[in-house]
């Protein structure tokens, strides 16, 4: 095999150096991640060939619809890049294989096509492009499939990705993990030295004109704001107000906490629970809590090992209907456990969207405890609204894993809104409003 030399970023040097289970990038726009796992995709296709090893290197995404979605082009752009690849492998409009064949590339998306994985034939390299939103479900479904081996080789996954939720299966999988057989390393623009100018001015606008969406984008840090979510700069100004802060409860103040009610089984909507103080004009906010498929005792548990067995429970309009498999409600099972609580009227047709107006409204009283809170703020930082892209309407807020600490969120800015104050201002009457 005669030698060549292949450059990549130079902390992806120990990535691709001795044998690994999973080799892997995450970070941010610019980092070359995507461009070298393509490129070493190619020659490690290579190598196996020249080897005497025949099989497969799969491409995958979360979400493919069609080869426009998938890593091909990027292959093919690492190939030609590269003259002795370009010997190597017979690229077609559609394909890419080796002359010999003995090496093929293959495309799939995991959300429609998770199962196929287990019917292709000897894969050698499954690279998960673009990971992020990959389920778990979907990596216990591939990564038992990676069971090839040989004389000093064995099947491995390669896994690239930009973060966005901190806790997320690739983020909980590959992430700061100290197995020796998974090298993984953060990666970004500054680690590219061949960065384009072109890249820099991109660059240095976002950091003018969207510092707020500038640390994922560029950094690869976690999502706090997505671009378009309804709170994104009122976030921002309580960070820059300084009102995302350590806090702690008043003890001659009123605890409370507002609640989105989920459900049992792990298909269930998440419960959802913010514990604050309104104290003054402020709106204190000390803790937050979500859980998914836990019963009511494990939430009302929750409440009583963290300090919070006195508080005042508000529960959405549907916490007096009556469970599925019981007659009991959460308002009479929550007062029987010996908590104070009280249900919220219902706000009738477009109640999401008067929940976001009462939010906005409250922000600039709103402070954070900032550790406890860190989870919930998350989820408000996400929220937003679902938009057809096709006739660019917005239609309202998106239901999706941020809604319910949202939801929350707003019932308890309506409820502060329309507690009794010392002025001559009298609260809002939603129904009024709305009618």
């Amino acid at each position: 095999m005669t030698e060549v030399r292949v450059w990549v970023p130079e902390k992806l040097k120990p990535v691709f150096t001795g044998p690994a289970d999973v080799r892997g990038a995450y970070g941010g726009r610019g980092s070359a991640k995507t461009r070298s796992f393509a490129k070493m995709a190619a020659v490690r296709g290579y190598m196996y060939g020249m080897q005497g090893v025949s099989g497969i290197i799969l491409c995958a995404r979360q979400y493919m619809n069609s080869l426009e979605d998938s890593s091909l082009e990027e292959i093919k752009r690492a190939i030609e890049d590269e003259p002795w690849l370009a010997d190597y492998y017979d690229v077609g409009e559609k394909y890419i294989k080796s002359k010999d064949g003995r090496i093929s590339f293959a495309f799939c998306g995991l959300d429609r096509s998770v199962h196929s994985v287990k019917s292709k034939g000897r894969i050698l390299i499954l690279w998960v492009d673009e990971a992020e939103p990959v389920t778990e479900y979907a990596w216990k479904t591939v990564v038992p499939t990676l069971r090839e081996e040989g004389e000093d080789w064995n099947a491995e996954l390669w896994v690239t990705w930009n973060p966005e939720r901190k806790g997320s299966p690739v983020d909980k999988r590959f992430r700061n993990t100290d197995d020796p057989l998974i090298k993984v390393v953060e990666l970004n623009y500054r680690d590219n030295k061949r960065f384009p100018a072109k890249l820099e001015r991109e660059r240095l606008r976002d950091l003018e004109e969207r510092p707020d969406q500038y640390p994922h984008v560029w950094d690869g840090d976690y999502v706090t704001v997505v671009e378009g979510a309804y709170y994104a700069k009122q976030l921002q100004a309580a960070k820059d107000g300084g009102r995302i802060k350590v806090i702690a409860p008043d003890p001659l103040m009123t605890i409370r906490g507002y609640i989105d009610i989920g459900g049992t089984g792990a298909r269930a909507d998440a419960f959802a629970m913010w514990i604050c103080q309104f104290v003054g004009p402020e709106i204190r906010v000390i803790d937050y809590y979500e859980a998914v498929g836990q019963e009511l005792a494990d939430h009302l548990h929750w409440l009583r090992k963290s300090g919070y067995e006195r508080a005042s429970l508000i529960l959405p309009h549907d916490g007096e209907q009556h469970e599925k498999l019981s007659r009991v409600t959460y308002e009479s099972a929550i007062r029987a456990a010996g908590f104070d609580v009280r249900v919220s009227p219902s706000l009738g047709a477009g109640a999401a969207s008067i929940r976001v107006e009462a939010v906005r409204r409250v922000f600039p009283n709103v402070h954070f405890n900032e550790e406890k809170t860190q989870a919930g703020r998350e989820a408000l930082g996400w929220y937003h609204p679902k938009i057809d892209q096709k006739r660019g309407i917005d239609l309202g807020p998106d239901h999706d894993w941020s809604s319910h600490a949202a939801d929350a969120f707003g019932l308890m800015a309506i409820d502060y809104e329309q507690r009794p104050v010392a002025s001559t201002q009298a609260p809002i009457k939603y129904k009024r409003l709305y009618r």
